[in-house]
């Protein structure tokens, strides 16, 4: 899962990149509300955190500049802004949701993960597939009751793929869920993932559309 988090202190960026990485996210960090425009316009995030006290444009307007663009990304707006009214404005402005500066990070990513449950149309946290199931927020994939062991990777490609049955991704769109800025792509790095699942899940599992890129089929 690929997330743009704009904030402009070094420190808090750094610890919710690294921590965010470490709960097997892909995250894009820039620095001032310019940035975020530019990098949101890419329409490749399924979320962006935002703080609201940047350089160049405050984060409210960087909300209404994307809102009235079309872009319907959800926000999950960062601040140390408490005051209720603050809290009104960012939601009335756009924001899914909106966390008080200083937070705790498995709260933070237990929000990120509800807000990408409700832009799916999902409920339950856990994502089922005939006997396999994967669970986003304690990385535990099982097979018929049988936990399996998964790199980063392989998790999040197989993640990508089971969000939507049916769906078929492209190596492009792969690419950008398992890899963030700065992160060297090797040439067949997804169809090595690939190969590596289906040796875990059945050759069957995951489908090659020639031409195209992969998907899960759905079940009927």
């Amino acid at each position: 899962m690929r997330l743009l988090l704009v904030e402009d202190d070094p420190m808090i960026g750094a610890s919710v990149q690294k921590g965010l990485r470490q709960d097997g996210f892909v995250v894009d960090w820039v620095r001032d509300g310019h940035a975020a425009e530019l990098a949101a316009a890419n329409g490749v995030y399924s979320l962006i955190l935002l703080d609201l006290g940047l350089p160049k444009k405050d984060g409210l307007d960087v909300l209404a500049t994307l809102r009235k663009r079309g872009n319907t990304t959800p926000v999950l707006v960062l601040t140390a802004r408490d005051a209720i009214t603050d809290r009104v404005k960012g939601l009335d402005s756009g924001a899914d949701d909106y966390l008080v500066k200083p937070f705790d990070l498995d709260e933070l990513a237990a929000r990120i993960r509800a807000l990408l449950r409700r832009q799916a149309g999902r409920a339950e946290p856990v994502l089922h597939h005939g006997e396999l199931a994967l669970n986003p927020s304690t990385h535990e994939v099982t097979l018929r009751g049988q936990a399996l062991t998964l790199t980063a990777r392989e998790f999040a490609l197989l993640h990508a793929l089971l969000e939507r049955p049916g769906a078929i991704l492209s190596r492009a769109q792969l690419e950008e869920r398992l890899y963030g800025w700065g992160g060297e792509i090797e040439s067949n790095a997804v169809e090595v993932y690939v190969h590596s699942l289906r040796k875990k899940l059945g050759a069957d599992f995951i489908r090659n559309v020639r031409g195209v890129g992969y998907m899960i089929p759905k079940r009927i």
